[in-house]
Order: structure tokens, then sequence, then C-alpha cells
């Protein structure tokens, strides 16, 4: 299944050369381990797969590369060597990551995905969730909005709760807590999805809804320094245009009749281009690297400039990373330290916030004959200032100024002792902080001045976080005949800190000093609602002691043991602070048994099945007891006294939300792992839901309380098949193919103590003026359902007509428009998720086309709801206001939320296309080198009449596809990587 040549040189001893090559498309392997078998003695092969190590006459060198066959050569007096590793398509030999520690991927019994940097998605990306986007079944990732501040949505196998503070996963950068931008894309060598209770479970509270686990790049240790620099620049344009009423549009409704001939105010704009910029974005990465197998180090400096597709719309991030490691004491004790440092800043045009959304509202609603700005130089007519919620988009940008400044660092090591074989002592530390200052002003010009008198406005804030973490853990591994054992125990420790303070004031006598002397406005002197100061701090910590067991027995029989039990400060004053977290799983290698060795196509073929526990503490703190806050005020004996109100029940019986899941897993490869994959089954069962019950007062204080009552279901369906499709001398084609289902309900609300005043509750909402919820969360039926009026036809008239719950058919008069008369209009969660993954290599080309959907869901369009009424007179709408309804008349009726606007969301992306050259040795100094272009958010097929059917899915009200959304753009890239 391996091969290898080598050449004699002669049989006196002296360093060994060799170069390590791919035996698929004989591409030398870079990093390529090459270790004196029995010895701790190992070099990595160069760039150019080129190594050097000295070895004894009858030294065995054991040759390893990811993804790849480990082979072992004997030296026999050889000095020089060719050495051909097999790739292994399906990776079994692979080291899959799991929580705190490393497994080979057949021992793996959990649902566990892996995918490396070489499949990442390329070019310029958010945040590091793009670079998996559509690579793991079971894990949607999604950028609902076009923002260059906006990170990725991610959920992953369903809702998990309906009051907790955290739905996305916990993700791990070397261990280490943090998010999707904690370091920078290009630093980042693989990532691992814990999808499953039993794989997650070692991570207790944190890991409810599932873990990453971000590895980054690290040095080789190779005796070489090493300098790599890569670079993309990139423009964007909006994937989709809303088709709104044009200045000639508006001149034909004139000459028709239909519109009055004030709204023509002389002027042609396109205010959406009058908004716009032509974005360039550039990514700069220098990686230093360096050091030998006992001390070595690696540097990276990455520079993102990202500009957005509208003005004054931007994100600079600077980050520095360096990781150290050094082994000494003859390799029983290794260290390694880490710093990371990130730095950012970014242009705000709202209160808190980058680009405001109203501007993208306003560019939309404006009057395509009004002028950019009057001949005056105000922004808007009086005319304009007394309509409702409608000014100049250009006004709000040119009169506002806004920055965020922010700084991210965080320092972390590890100490690992070796004192005897297969024992394994550690300690990981971490101290992370993050201050942010922020600034905004509205100058008097601005709309907030104009229409309401504010006079000028001027707002600061800071906030800081700090964590740290603490984890000491043992592992003991053995083997005895056919028996294979590892033991895990450990501690950890972490707290967080949190302040933010702001501080608002209005009324200025001059606009020139923005922001910056805050203390000049009047506002506080004059009582005024925009003048205002707060703050908030908080503090948590979780203890927790954990403990492993990995067993197995002659590779066929494999079994996982773990238990987390911790505490949480947010349970404080509760009777039971303490959750004990339980997971097993086991597995059966069926392909290793003797009955099975006839079927010579079968390579691997594994059943899994595990369950597992986790838990999620109350997000606020001091749930248990009764709090009191400040209220309104009263005139007392002269003064104004604020009253103490209270403002929450205790409740010492509050305790964890718990999930249990299960998980049963196929894993196979057939045909010298031609076809590879993996199917899983899961339910998830998410017990003692925290609700907040409204109760009696008396004898209550408050008027609820938070209890654990409810329970949530989420079951699913995920599958990955893997196929090296074509594999021959200079082409190759690997092709990947992912399926995910989901269905979450509502189980429960209620039980014998506490009992909801009814099965349902209503949440999400329109916004403005029409002013209604959108989606309903009953007992028994789906998260996500959508909840109005259904209507079915339209008269003569222009009015709907409308099907009641009960079926019976009425016109717009007749119909009451009451809660009653509303039902479900569909349901805002795909029922399923496809993903299809390509990579081409023809000599030194490769091409990449990945592929994406979601299935079986509905999106309620607020534009078409808002901007697709030919009553409206005083906004601009779309074209399609002037279409007749159902083919039969123009609408009459009011604004208004109802079957017609929520469409069906079904789509299919050609997300990613990626196409490069890869040059070999460069002269003297450039050992490789890659050019490429892509296209990200390429293509869409859909029925979808919004900008982008990838909307909002988070949360209790999933796809509203809001109106203020920044829109989802497309990209093109051109980069260069170059290795020195």
């Amino acid at each position: 299944m391996f091969g290898y040549s080598n050449t004699y040189i002669n049989k006196q001893q002296g360093p060994i050369t060799g170069i390590v090559a791919s035996r698929a498309d004989g591409m030398p392997l870079p990093g390529a381990s090459v270790l004196i078998k029995g010895t701790q003695t190992a070099v990595s092969a160069d760039f150019d797969g080129s190594f050097t190590i000295s070895a004894p006459e009858d030294a065995v060198l054991v040759v390893s590369y990811m993804g790849y066959i480990t082979q072992e050569i004997a030296v026999k007096g050889q000095t020089k060597f060719r050495i051909v590793l097999e790739e292994n398509a399906q990776k079994l030999d692979e080291v899959t990551i799991v929580g705190y520690g490393t497994l080979k991927k057949q021992q793996v019994t959990s649902a566990v995905s892996t995918v490396r940097s070489k499949d990442f998605n390329t070019g310029s990306v958010n945040d590091a969730g793009q670079l998996i986007q559509g690579k793991v079944a079971g894990l949607s990732i999604s950028l609902p909005s076009g923002d260059p501040t906006a990170a990725t949505q991610v959920v992953l196998r369903g809702t998990s709760t309906i009051l907790g503070s955290n739905a996305s996963p916990l993700i791990l950068i070397d261990g280490i807590p943090g998010d999707f931008g904690t370091v920078a894309p290009q630093d980042i060598e693989s990532m691992s999805v814990l999808k499953d209770g039993s794989a997650a479970a070692m991570y207790g509270t944190r890991g409810t809804n599932g873990v990453i686990l971000i590895t980054t790049k690290k040095a080789s240790g190779s005796n070489k320094n090493k300098v790599s620099y890569s670079v993309n620049l990139s423009t964007q344009q909006i994937s989709r245009h809303l088709d709104m009423l044009t200045a000639q549009d508006y001149k034909n409704q004139i000459a028709a009749g239909t519109r009055n001939a004030s709204f023509d105010q002389g002027s042609s704009t396109d205010w959406l281009d009058a908004i716009s910029q032509d974005p360039i974005s550039q990514t700069h990465n220098l990686t230093f690297s360096g050091g030998d197998h006992k001390t070595n180090y690696l540097a990276t400096l990455n520079m993102r400039l990202l500009e957005g597709i509208f003005q004054k719309s931007d994100n600079n991030i600077f980050t520095g990373r360096v990781d150290i490691n050094h082994n000494m004491f003859d390799d029983k004790v290794k260290v390694n330290l880490g710093f990371l440092n990130r730095s950012g800043n970014y242009t705000t045009t709202g209160d808190g916030y980058s680009f405001n959304g109203y501007v993208y509202r306003q560019a939309l609603l404006r009057n395509p004959t009004s002028p950019k700005q009057y001949e005056d130089g105000s922004w808007d007519s009086p005319s304009d200032i007394a309509n409702f919620n409608y000014d100049n988009p250009l006004g709000r940008l040119n009169e506002s100024d806004g920055q965020n400044r922010n700084n991210f660092s965080r320092f972390n090591g590890t100490v690992e002792y070796y004192p005897l074989e297969g024992l394994k002592l550690s300690a990981l530390g971490s101290y992370s902080r993050y201050n942010e200052t922020r600034g905004y002003a509205e100058t008097k010009q601005h709309i907030s001045n104009t229409r309401s008198g504010v006079n000028g406005f001027a707002s600061n804030g800071t906030r800081e976080t700090q964590d740290r973490l603490l984890e000491l853990t043992a592992q003991y591994s053995k083997k005895i005949d056919k028996h294979d054992f590892t033991v895990l125990g450990g501690y950890s420790f972490q707290d967080n800190f949190l302040r933010d303070y702001f501080m608002t004031n209005n009324d200025f006598q001059t606009d020139i000093f923005g922001y910056n002397n805050i203390g000049l406005g009047l506002g506080f002197k004059k009582g005024s609602k925009y003048a205002n100061i707060g703050g908030t701090t908080a503090k948590t910590n979780l203890i927790s002691f954990f403990g492993r067991i990995n067993y197995s027995f002659d590779g066929k029989y494999l079994l996982q043991m773990s238990l987390r039990h911790e505490a949480a400060s947010q349970l404080y004053k509760t009777e039971s602070p303490w959750g004990t977290f339980p997971a097993v799983s086991a597995g059966w290698r069926i392909s290793q048994e003797e009955f099975m060795k006839s079927l010579t196509f079968v390579n691997e073929f594994k059943l899994r099945a595990g369950y597992g526990v986790t838990g999620t503490p109350n997000p606020d703190g001091f749930g248990a007891v009764a709090l009191l806050g400040y209220g309104s005020y009263f005139y007392y004996n002269g003064e104004w006294i604020r009253s103490l109100v209270p403002t929450q029940n205790p409740n010492p019986y509050l305790k964890w939300e718990e999930k249990h899941e299960t998980n049963l897993g196929v894993d196979f490869g057939f045909f010298d792992n031609f076809i590879t994959g993996s199917v899983d089954y899961y339910q998830r069962n998410i017990k003692d839901l925290l609700y907040d019950y409204s109760v009696p007062t008396p004898p209550n204080l408050h008027p609820t309380t938070r209890a654990n009552v409810g329970e949530l279901e989420n079951k699913g369906l995920e599958f990955i098949v893997n196929v090296n499709a074509i594999t021959i001398e200079n082409f190759q084609w690997v092709t990947s193919i992912n399926f995910s289902t989901n269905e979450s309900k509502l189980v429960s609300l209620s039980n014998d103590l506490y009992k909801a005043s009814q099965d349902y509750f209503y949440t999400g909402g329109t916004g403005e003026p029409i002013q209604t919820s959108t989606h309903i969360v009953e007992v028994e039926q789906n998260v996500g359902d959508f909840y109005g009026f259904k209507v079915v036809d339209i008269d003569e008239t222009g009015k709907w007509i409308y099907e009641t719950p009960d079926g019976t058919r009425k016109n717009y008069d007749e119909f009451s428009h009451a809660t009653e008369d509303k039902q479900r209009l569909g349901n805002g969660l795909p029922k399923a998720y496809a993903g299809w993954n390509n990579n081409f290599k023809f000599k030194n080309w490769d091409l990449a086309i990945n592929m994406r959907g979601a299935f079986g869901y509905q999106i309620l369009n607020f534009d078409r709801m808002y901007l697709e009424n030919p009553t409206i007179q005083y906004y601009n709408r779309l074209k399609s206001s002037e279409d007749l309804v159902y083919g039969k008349a123009k609408l009459t009726a009011p604004l208004e939320y109802n079957s017609y606007y929520v469409e069906d969301g079904d789509f299919w992306k050609i997300d990613n296309i990626t196409l490069g050259y890869n040059f070999k040795k460069l002269g003297k100094y450039i050992n490789s080198a890659r050019i490429y272009t892509s296209c990200l958010n390429g293509f869409l097929i859909t029925k979808y009449k919004g900008i982008d059917p990838e909307v909002d899915r988070a949360g209790l009200a999933p796809g509203n596809d809001y109106r203020d959304k920044y829109p989802t753009a497309r990209t093109f890239n051109f980069g260069i990587d170059v290795s020195f």
C-alpha cells in the first residue's frame, strides 16, 4: 500500500539526506517528520521536502506526514533517500483533536469532524468561521450581513435554550476560550468540531452548544529559519439589488395620474449608488519560523484593511502572534509560551454600533427625484422633516462621525512534564484582556436636530473584559497485550470580569469638538433625556473537576467514559450550585473482525454510540435571591427621592439547564478508501429550561419568577461522503458531499409547581409602523413558526381575502384582524442543509468549487412587506408594487404582516470558486509560490425575491429578513503566497 525508493551512495557513516514527496503527484511534503525510531531525535522536511539527519547505520527512520501513511525505513548504511508517502484518503491515521487531548481517528467514538487548512475556503473572509462554511454536516455557518465588522452566525444541531445567555458553540484556540475573530484566519492550521454530547461533555457548561477546537500553526523545528508572506486584494459588490422605482418611474406615474405632481422635485438620484463606494480591501500576512527540535519559534504579523460596499463602512485589524516551544531535561519537560495582540478600529455612523442600518433604509425610501442636497445646503426640506421616519441618507452619513478602537491581548503558557513512560502532567494558564473605547457625534445639521431639536449629540463609552484560565491535567497511557487505555484527570478554574461605561450629552454650542469634549454640552444642566451616564460591572467564575477513560481492546472494541463536576457563580445561593455531567460512548470496528476479512473492499466500518449530559446555568447573576432596583422618583420633604422597588423574587431552587444527547453513528471506508464517510443520528433533550413565570402579587413581591421547568427537543440526521473520484498522473479530483437535517420542538413549558398562563408565547417583531410579533413558540410545536394572518386571494377593489384558522374565507371588511385570527404561516428554520465541495488538481493548477444550500424553510420578506404597497405615496417603493396581486388587482389595503410576504427560502449557492497556480522552487531564495483568484458568494439559485435567502436564523424568531440589514456582498479576490 506504500512504497519508497532510495539511491545507494556509500556505506560509510555520515549525515543522511533525502526528500519526502507525495506518491499521488510527486510534490514535496514540507514539514514531514523524520524520526530515528526509539529516540527523540527528529527533524522536519524543508519547504522543498528535503531533510538532513545524523543516524547510525542500523537505525530505522520513521517518516510521517498528516494525511499520509507513516513509513518505517531501515538505513542499512545508506546516506541518501527519496521517500514517497502514500496518501490516506480517509485520513484514518490522522490524529484527531478532542477535549484535552488527541486520538487517532480509528479510536474516536463520538461525532467529531476535522477540517484542515488545505481544505479551507480561501479569499477575503470576515472571520475564521467562513473558512469551514459548508464543510461540516450539522454545522450551520452563515454571514447574514455584509458589514465588514459583522461576525458569522453559528448554529450546531439546533436551538438549545429559550432564555439562556449563549446559543453558539464554545470556541477554543489552542485550548483557550475565544471566538472566530480571536486569531487571523491565515494563522489557523485546523478546526475540529465536537458535535455530540459525549464529545462535548468534557467541557461541561461551556460545551452545551458543541465545541469548536481551533489549532494555530506551529513551528516545525527543522533547523532552518523560514519566512512566508501572503497578500490578498479584494473588491465587493451587492450580491443582488432591490428593484426600486426610479425618477423616470415617478414621472411616468405623474403623467398617468397615479401620483401627485408635487412629488417631482426635478432631480434624478440613485440613492443606493449615492451612499455606496467601490471598496478595495487588502490582507497581508507575514510569518517567521525557525529553531531546532529543542527550541523553536513562530511569529506572525497580520494586517487586514477591510472596506464595505457603503461609505464610512470599514474595519482595520492588526494582529501579531508569537509561539515559542522549548524542550529540556532530555525532553522530559516541554514548555510552550504564547503571546497574541490584536488591535482594531472602525468607523461608526450610529451610537454603539458600526454602520447605521437606517442609512440603508432611507436610501431605499428616498424620493429618486430629490436632489442629493438642497441649494441652501440643507439635507432635508421642511416637508421631508415633517414626513414620519423619512430623511436624507447622505445627511446621516455626512453629519455623523464616530470611531471604535479596540485592543485584545492574550498571554498563555503550557508546561508538560513526562516523569515516567506513559505519564504526562500538564499545566495550562492564560490571561486575556479586551479594551474598547468608542466615541460618536451628530452635528446640528443631523436629522436628530433638524427634526427633534437635539442641537448636537455626543456619546463616549469604554468596555473592559478580563478572562483568566488555569487548567491542570494528568494523563497516563498504557498498552498491555491487546489492552490499550488512557486515563485523564484534571482541574479547571476560569473567571471573567466585565466593566462597561457610557456617557451621552447634547445641546452643544459648536460642532467642532465632536465627541472629544463631551462636557461642553448643556444637556445635563437642562435635564435633557439625551444626557445620560450609565455603567455595568459583572464578574463570574467556573470551577471544574473532570476525568476521562479511553479503552481499546485489540483495536476493535472501543470505550470512552468521562465525568465533569463543576460549579458556576451564577448559581450562588441556590440549593444545587454544582452540576455533574457524565458521558459514555462506545465503538465497534467491525471491519477488523475475522468474518469481515473476506470483504476485501471494506477498509473501515465502525459503529458508534454515545450519550452525554451538559449544562447551562442561569445567564444572570444572583438569580436565587430577592433583588431590589431603583424605580421612579417621588417628592418628599422638599426633595425628589428615587424609590427602591422589587425587581426579582427569590428562587433557591434554580439549577442547571441540562442537555441530554444520544448519538448513533457509522464511519466507513470502501475500495481502498476510494469512498469514505460517516452517518450520524442524534436526539437532544434540553431539560429544566429556564423561563419567567407569572406569579400572584402578593404573596410575591415581583410579578414574575424565573424557574427551571421547560424542555426542548432537537433531532436530526447527518452524513458526509468523500470520494477520491479521479487519481491519475497529473490529475486529481476529490469530492465531498454533506447533508444534515434538524427539527427543533418545544416539549414542555410547565410542571406541577409552575404553570405557564398559556402554553405558548409570541416573539419577534415587525418594527414600526406595523408593530406586531412575527413568531409563536408553542408546546408540542416546532421552534421558528411564523404566526400571522393568512391571505388566499384579493378582491376586485384590491383588498385582501383571508382564510381563518377554521378554513373559512372572509373578505377584508368582515375579517376582525384579531389575535385569534392568526395561524401558522411557515417556519424560519431549514429542515435540511447540504454542501458539495470539489477540489481539482492538474499539474501545477488547482481549482476548488464549494457549494451549499438550505431547504424546507420560509422567510418573512420585510422589504416587500413595507415597500410593495402602492398605497404608500410618501416613500419610494419596489417596482413590484405596481404589479397585480394574484394577477387580479393592485393592492389598496394598508401595510400589514400576512402570509403574502412569507416566501420559500430554499437556495443553492456556488459559494466559493478558487483557481490557483503553484510554482516550485524559484531561484535561490524562493522555495515555493502560489497565485490565485477567487469569488465568494458567487452564484445563487433561489425563488426568494429578497437580496439573499441566507438570513438571521438565530434565537426564537428565525427567518426574519430585516429591512435595515446591511446587504450581503459578492467578493472577488486575487492573492499571492510566497515562501522563502
